[in-house]
């Protein structure tokens, strides 16, 4: 790929010095500690996954294409190429729903990232700060995509209105940028490697409204598709140097002439969007979490759910049409996964309490779905669209609590940005006992203690050939 026009590089060569730029200088601390976290947080959701179909048919599948690698799968003594790894460890880190989320992007940054990166830092010996590095600047290029397709005027991601997944589509963009950091790729190799990625990038979410588990893989196959662009750059492919802004490219292509492709560039290297990704706490729809945390507040000041008689969840407009509408299928969901995505009976979940900080996998089981107790309540809870919160939203993401009790006081509470963000992020505590519950599921207590031990030491050191080992093998 060269730069044969005059005037400004086009976009993926700036996005291309950029990521080899933050390579050859390393990034702060505070970069490569936010990094940690969030690898810490998808090898948690990874190897919670380890017994969902969805994985397992994946993983069938790698084995069938043959041969073995230098990548291991997370909770497996399984070590397969490259490529394969990451399309396996992605789709164990979005099998859950519980993977960390970007607002504005409206996108699942790390799923695709991440597990790309540590297959190619496995099989390059790459140390920590190098890691760090290359997720940090992949999961920053994946962001900016996905901002420049979000509408303001809409309020929502030009690729969510036209049906397309922008955590897979963007995401392989990121993950291509990651392993090519990770191979040594220098700034052409690099932006060689995001023209291809953006020929291999998709996703649509039709699944989300008539079934099928096809979406559980989109981080997966992004994942795949990021490290075969970096190998085939690294190779001698290359890509057209307008891909992005082109007449015939990446934004014209999926969000028509409605994208803000200058917002890839705003401030780019100066603020850091990585910085602004929020961490689920709770294994339920993103736009449920304001909800909950101000629920458990409550439950914390001492109101009791049997003594309630009625509640209002407020909630901004937009959040309002997935958490709150049709209200009667909120109030009574009809399935576990159903439970998962309604304001009414998130909010019930909490005040009753749940597992984990709050909410758990046990509380959206089909059965939890039905319990008379849980129903009961929903039912007194209505949740409402709520203007003047649109304001916060998308950036954060708010609510307002109000539930009338037996004695007939009315307790009130409001929640400007949902825990997780880098407003209130989890407690190093929290962030730990999250992990504790996911990777027990898959790996016995000595081991999980001693991959947080890893995962705390790649700021300063370690490497993920030594963390992957610790991860891949099953408990005995």
């Amino acid at each position: 790929m060269t730069r044969s026009q005059p005037g400004p590089a086009p976009l993926v060569h700036r996005l291309a010095a950029f990521a080899a730029e933050a390579r050859d200088r390393g990034l702060p601390g505070r970069l490569r500690a936010e990094a940690a976290e969030r690898i810490l947080d998808c090898l948690g959701n990874s190897l919670l996954a380890q017994g969902e179909p969805a994985p397992r048919a994946v993983l069938a599948v790698a084995r069938e294409w043959g041969g073995t690698g230098p990548a291991h799968v997370l909770g497996s003594h399984q070590a397969l190429a490259v490529p394969a790894a990451a399309l396996v460890n992605g789709t164990l880190a979005h099998a859950m729903d519980f993977d960390d989320s970007h607002m504005l992007s409206v996108l699942h940054p790390s799923a695709s990232v991440i597990p790309a990166a540590l297959a190619v830092a496995e099989a390059t010996g790459a140390g920590g700060p190098q890691l760090l590095d290359a997720v940090t600047v992949g999961t920053e290029v994946c962001i900016r995509l996905g901002i420049a397709g979000y509408d303001p005027d809409l309020g929502n991601s030009l690729f969510f209105e036209r049906g397309q997944h922008a955590t897979s589509i963007c995401g392989t963009l990121g993950a291509a940028v990651a392993a090519a950091l990770l191979l040594g790729a220098d700034e052409d190799t690099i932006a060689a490697a995001l023209g291809i990625a953006a020929s291999t990038g998709a996703g649509l979410l039709e699944a989300n409204r008539t079934g099928g588990t096809v979406k559980r893989m989109h981080c997966g196959w992004a994942a795949h598709a990021g490290v075969a662009a970096a190998q085939l750059a690294r190779a001698g492919i290359t890509g057209p140097p307008t891909v992005l802004e082109g007449r015939f490219g990446f934004f014209q292509a999926w969000c028509g002439d409605r994208a803000r492709p200058e917002a890839v560039l705003d401030g780019l290297g100066e603020r850091w969007e990585t910085s602004e990704i929020i961490v689920k706490p709770y294994p339920c729809n993103h736009f449920t979490h304001p909800g909950i945390d101000a629920a458990l507040r409550l439950r914390d000041q001492g109101v009791r759910a049997e003594d309630v008689v009625h509640g209002e969840l407020r909630v901004p407009t937009a959040m309002h049409r997935t958490i709150g509408e049709p209200a009667t299928a909120k109030a009574a969901p009809a399935t576990g996964y159903a439970a998962a995505f309604s304001g009414p009976f998130t909010v019930a979940t909490a005040l009753l309490g749940g597992g984990g900080l709050g909410v758990w996998f046990e509380d959206f089981t089909d059965a939890a779905a039905h319990d008379p107790a849980r129903r009961a309540l929903a039912a007194l809870i209505r949740c409402v669209p709520d203007p003047g919160l649109d304001p916060l939203f998308p950036t954060r993401l708010p609510a307002v609590l109000r539930v009338t009790t037996r004695d007939g006081r009315t307790h009130e509470i409001r929640v400007d940005t949902s825990k997780g963000g880098p407003d209130v992020p989890l407690t190093t505590g929290e962030r730990e006992h999250k992990f504790r519950l996911s990777a027990g599921t898959a790996l016995p207590p000595a081991r999980v203690d001693a991959v947080l031990r890893a995962v705390r030491a790649l700021p300063e050191g370690g490497n993920a050939t030594d963390l992957l080992a610790l991860c891949s093998s099953p408990a005995a």
